[in-house]
């Protein structure tokens, strides 16, 4: 195991949990919560406990909630499975779908309070690509932080879980080599006052999210820098289907300095359309099912109308609808706009594609274990091959809700072995890289965020990815050994897997999903109906391939 940091264990302040959750959206706390009657369960967060991606959700969870014959799992199942593109492995969406509707109703219980109707049943929508109505929403478009607010609230209350907020995880403490390694805890590193800490734990959860800050266009908050997938790879645990990473086709786009926010599918679930900045309504063009295709369609759709217009956005028309509608059903998505001087019942919101999730991660079973004894993931930072090729919309809150649950059942298993070894020797030679200032790191980190936007974006190309990995390669040279600060260490998580998705999209050689590239335009399920696998072994990145379930 080589650690970003040199440390000494004996030197170091060092607390024991039976449980380490790392990171605190819905899929860390949720399995924090749950394993709070089993043990001590320490949560670890880089900034406050509602600082990720899960308070910035929209659009809301899908589950099957409506009888029959108006939804059901089996239904939600196969809707997920064409939106994977043949990807999805069958087994991870059959529980994700049958779960998830009891999940959803265990969230209610627990405090969180989503739309209904006058009757009291819950209000449900519909989104691309579902063929019903089954996205339940909280506070219109503010799903997500309803969500956080309602998790963060249980699990402050519990006697059994300890917050641990401004604590950025470094590495994963590794003893053994090969197939003998045991996962034992984290290193860490408090940023309010740069001391390093250790962690033992006798199972540890990775929950850290997804890797929007890779990228310069992202619906993500700065926060999701991609810790969890590269502090895993360098432990050696197997990474998944890097190469899918997901392009939302609506983000805010009225000038370059106003954010990127995020346009929720389900304004175009609701009857908005997509026109181009000649007026027209190009989506059925492009798929039968117009603003409700597919995700990665609508997006390479938009991206095709930008370049063929010569515009730097399309609009999303919601006029047919009075202000008081708007702001009734999306009252976040219509005062933020309005604040940024569009009034989407006046005039139409202009959009272009953002990154927005990460469908690969770090390789894990149905209960969440990796190849790595001891060490379990969930959430967006992990990979069951539930998504397969390109995520269906709201499924992602539903995956942490499941999984992260479903991890629980994986990390009592794992502690019932009994305390991990001690760590006894020191790591590295106490020599660290020169320091590096705040203006030097900003500028690699705009370059590789620049970098992978041309290269590793919506639309890739062998050629185009070839030169990535060589502006990659050439960052990891200067910056992949950190400093001990915060910027440092997430710039050279970044480089690692910005390395692993770019390696991953060249080794795919065709189009499926949300991964399009020019030179192999056609989906070749023949050659290609499997999954990438990345590991790490002795520091020699190593490919694989596995077949879908």
């Amino acid at each position: 195991m080589t650690y970003l940091l040199p440390f000494d264990p004996a030197t170091l302040p060092t607390e024991s949990f039976d449980f380490l959750i790392i990171g605190s959206g819905v899929a860390g706390l949720s399995c924090a919560i749950e394993l709070a009657p089993h043990g001590r369960v320490a949560v670890l967060t880089k900034e406050d406990i509602s600082e990720g991606s899960t308070q910035w959700a929209q659009g809301g969870i899908a589950a099957a909630l409506a009888p029959e014959p108006l939804d059901s799992a089996k239904l939600h199942e196969q809707d997920t499975m064409q939106a994977g593109a043949g990807l999805c492995d069958r087994s991870a969406v059959q529980v994700l779908v049958t779960e998830g509707p009891q999940r959803v109703r265990e969230l209610i219980a627990r405090g969180a309070h989503f739309d209904t109707e006058p009757t009291g049943e819950l209000k449900l929508t519909r989104e691309a690509a579902h063929r019903a109505r089954r996205i339940v929403h909280a506070h219109g478009d503010s799903t997500g932080r309803e969500v956080q607010r309602s998790l963060s609230a249980n699990a402050l209350e519990s006697a059994g879980i300890t917050v641990f907020e401004d604590m950025l995880t470094v590495d994963l403490l590794i003893s053994g080599q090969d197939s003998n390694r045991r996962c034992c805890g984290a290193l860490a590193l408090d940023t309010e006052t740069g001391e390093l800490r250790l962690f033992r734990g006798a199972a540890t959860i990775i929950a850290t999210g997804g890797i929007g800050a890779l990228y310069k266009v992202t619906t993500n908050p700065p926060v999701l820098t991609g810790d969890g997938m590269a502090m895993a790879f360098r432990a050696g645990a197997v990474l998944m289907d890097m190469e899918f990473v997901q392009f939302h086709p609506t983000a805010f786009a009225k000038g370059p300095n106003n954010p990127k926010f995020l346009i929720s599918e389900a304004v175009r679930g609701e009857g908005a359309i997509l026109l181009n900045t000649s007026g027209e309504r190009f989506m059925s063009r492009y798929h039968p099912d117009a603003e409700l295709a597919p995700r990665d369609v609508v997006s390479r759709a938009i991206a095709q109308e930008i370049l063929t217009t010569g515009s730097d956005y399309v609009v999303l028309d919601l006029t047919a609808n009075t202000a008081q509608q708007i702001a009734a059903r999306f009252p976040k998505i219509y005062s933020t706009c309005v604040a940024y001087g569009i009034d989407p019942a006046h005039e139409p919101i202009p959009v272009s594609p953002a990154e927005h999730y990460m469908m690969g991660g770090i390789r894990t079973d149905l209960h969440g274990a990796t190849n790595v004894y001891g060490l379990l993931a969930c959430g967006e930072c992990a990979c069951t091959g539930v998504h397969g090729a390109n995520r269906l919309a709201s499924n992602s809150m539903l995956e942490g809700l499941v999984f992260g649950i479903r991890t629980v059942e994986g990390a009592i298993a794992v502690s019932k072995s009994g305390c991990p070894p001690e760590l006894n020797t020191r790591s590295g030679d106490g020599v660290r890289a020169q320091p590096f200032s705040e203006a030097e790191i900003t500028a690699a980190r705009t370059r590789l965020q620049e970098t992978m936007w041309h290269y590793v974006g919506l639309v890739r190309s062998g050629a185009g990815l070839r030169q990535a990995l060589n502006i990659l390669n050439e960052l990891q040279e200067r910056y992949g050994q950190p400093n001990p600060t915060r910027p440092s260490i997430e710039l050279s998580n970044m480089i690692t897997v910005a390395q692993l998705v770019a390696r991953a999209a060249l080794e795919r050689e065709e189009s499926r999903g949300a991964h399009y590239r020019t030179d192999f335009p056609q989906t070749l399920d023949g050659d290609w109906q499997h999954h990438v696998l990345l590991s790490n072994e002795r520091n020699q990145l190593k490919v694989d391939k596995a077949p879908c379930s």
